[in-house]
C-alpha cells in the first residue's frame, strides 16, 4: 500500500503533484516522471492553502482515478482515495475550495480537539522522545478492492432510495439554499450507506443510515444564499440539512 502526503503551500504548482516530462539524453526523448498522486492514499495536508489552480489538478484523478498531463492519460494505482485536511478557522493565506472540488470528496468530518485520554496519550509520547511510530498495514490494496466490490452487493429497498431522493429534491428546492446536492453527492449517500451497513454485518441497509450520515456526506456540498447574513440570520447548512431531515417521513 502506498501512502504519500503532500504539503499544500501557496507556490506548490499542478506539476509538483501530478509529474512532469523530463528531457532524457540517454533516451533522446521526454520522460515522464510520475508525481506524488501515484499512490493508493494521497494526504492532500491543508489543502485550502494552495492556490485554486492547483487544487484543480485533483480533480480528474478524483472523478476518474486518472491524469492526463501533455495530452497522454495516466491511469492511478488502485485502490485510489485522496484524503485532506482544512484549517476551517484561519483565513489568512487560504483559499476557498471550489464546489467541484468539495463534491468529489465523500464526506467531511470535523476533528476537533482530543479528549482528555487521547491528550494524555500524545504528552506521554513526547516525554520518552518518541514522537513518531510506524503503523503497519491493516488491509492489503486486494483486500481493499474486495471490499469495495463486496461492499456494492449490500441491498438498499426502494423505500429507504424514495427516503434518500426526497432528501436530496428539499436541498434544491429550499429558499435558503442556493445549490443544492447533485447527483454524485446522492451517490456518495448511497454508497457511504452500504459501507456503514456492512461495517454493523448487515446486509441491508435502514433508515438510520441515512440519518447518521447525511450530515457527513452533503453539509460541505450545500451553498447557501448569499441574499442573507448567515450569521445574523442564523442559518447555516446544518441547521437546514437537520430541518429537512426532520421534516421527511421515516420509511418503515
Amino acid at each position: 500500500m502506498r501512502v504519500h502526503r503532500i504539503q499544500f503551500t501557496s507556490d506548490l504548482l499542478p506539476s509538483d503533484v501530478l509529474g512532469v516530462s523530463v528531457y532524457s539524453p540517454k533516451l533522446n526523448e521526454f520522460e515522464f516522471k510520475p508525481g506524488p498522486i501515484f499512490a493508493n492514499i494521497v494526504l492532500a495536508d491543508e489543502i485550502n492553502r494552495t492556490t485554486p489552480k492547483t487544487q484543480s489538478a485533483l480533480l480528474e484523478a478524483m472523478n476518474e482515478s486518472q491524469v492526463t498531463i501533455e495530452n497522454l492519460t495516466y491511469p492511478l494505482p488502485r485502490p485510489f482515495m485522496v484524503l485532506a485536511t482544512q484549517n476551517p478557522i484561519e483565513h489568512h493565506g487560504t483559499y476557498p475550495l471550489p464546489e467541484s472540488q468539495l463534491d468529489r470528496f465523500l464526506m467531511r468530518i470535523e476533528v476537533g480537539y482530543p479528549d482528555p485520554a487521547a491528550e494524555k496519550e500524545i504528552l506521554k509520547r513526547f516525554s520518552n522522545g518518541n514522537r513518531q511510530r510506524t503503523t503497519d498495514a491493516v488491509l492489503s490494496p486486494s483486500e481493499v478492492l474486495f471490499l469495495q466490490t463486496e461492499n456494492r452487493k449490500i441491498h438498499i429497498d426502494e423505500a429507504i432510495l424514495d427516503y434518500m431522493i426526497q432528501i436530496v429534491n428539499r436541498t434544491r428546492e429550499h429558499p435558503e439554499i442556493e445549490l443544492g446536492i447533485s447527483p454524485r453527492g446522492t451517490a456518495a449517500l448511497f454508497r457511504a450507506t452500504q459501507a456503514l451497513a456492512m461495517i454493523e454485518g448487515r446486509g441491508f441497509v435502514i433508515p438510520d443510515d441515512v440519518k447518521k450520515l447525511v450530515h457527513s456526506v452533503f453539509e460541505h456540498r450545500l451553498v447557501m444564499g448569499r441574499s442573507r447574513s448567515r450569521a445574523h440570520a442564523g442559518i447555516d447548512p446544518k441547521t437546514v440539512l437537520s430541518e429537512i431531515v426532520s421534516q421527511i417521513p421515516i420509511p418503515a
